[in-house]
């Protein structure tokens, strides 16, 4: 049975699964939502179960004031997983989200059983992510960029309504990345594995392959059909591929669960 749940403020979880041995926590891009990763959590298998970190600003967390920079994100979502500490877990963020995901990852190792990080159509966060700076440039310009990215359906851009509530989130979003600085520590104890579309207009294999410079562990491409938002028809691959990194880390590391344990 499909179940929607919002578990904690920041956190969602769509598809109960009380016997999962391991959790994949969601981090969305910039200007997206939880419901981004609603489909995927459908795809995985049941001993993988989904959580979605919902940022704040948008939809039901709209009332909430945006973060004012990736680290207070991180911090936050961080505090929330302190009540998933049952089940290792591993991270993935798509675009933006995986740099709130590796500045997440960060903080939680030393508390957390952490699997892995999966940064998905994401350039390292060493590198610059050439984000248009949207105070000095007008609504045409955004919205031409995310025309560029092919991720909004452009029906929504054509409702004046959902276009200025997409706009607004994603000017929040955009000057978080802008300001973004990189942890100090800079490098991950686990192994990262770099998910990316054939036809990124931004990203290439060999901008992902410096992922590695991040990790004392491995660090894997994996490269799928299509462009920035190849996650949206990728998703039965991208299960499988999650999955398949995840049994083998379980594995390795023979990391028994725990009883599972309400919030």
């Amino acid at each position: 049975m499909t179940t929607v749940s919002i578990q904690l403020p920041g956190i969602r979880r769509f598809h109960a699964r009380p016997q999962c041995r391991a959790r994949l926590v969601c981090f969305p891009h910039a200007g997206g939502s939880a419901i981004a990763f609603s489909r995927l959590s459908e795809c995985l298998p049941p001993d993988i179960e989904l959580l979605a970190v919902q940022y704040p600003g948008r939809q039901e967390r709209r009332a909430d004031p945006s973060a004012p920079d990736i680290a207070t994100l991180a911090e936050e979502c961080a505090r929330a997983l302190l009540f998933f500490g049952d089940r290792p877990l591993a991270l993935f963020g798509h675009s933006m989200g995986s740099l709130v995901a590796f500045e997440t990852a960060h903080m939680i190792t030393a508390r957390h059983s952490l699997l892995r990080l999966f940064a998905s159509a994401a350039r390292p966060p060493s590198q610059d992510w050439a984000v248009i700076d949207v105070d000095s440039c007008g609504e045409a310009a955004i919205i031409a960029d995310l025309r560029h990215l092919r991720g909004v359906p452009e029906e929504l851009l054509e409702n004046e309504e959902v276009r200025d509530e997409i706009l607004r989130v994603l000017r929040a979003d955009y000057r978080l990345l802008r300001a973004y600085q990189p942890s100090t520590s800079g490098i991950l104890p686990v192994p990262i594995t770099e998910m990316l579309g054939d036809a990124d207009p931004r990203n290439s294999v060999s901008a992902a392959g410096a992922w590695a410079r991040h990790t004392h562990a491995e660090c894997v491409v994996e490269v799928l059909p299509g462009g920035h938002f190849y996650l949206n028809d990728q998703l039965p691959a991208v299960a499988s591929i999650v999955a398949r990194y995840l049994r083998h880390d379980l594995s390795a590391s023979a990391i028994q669960p725990c009883e599972e344990q309400s919030p």
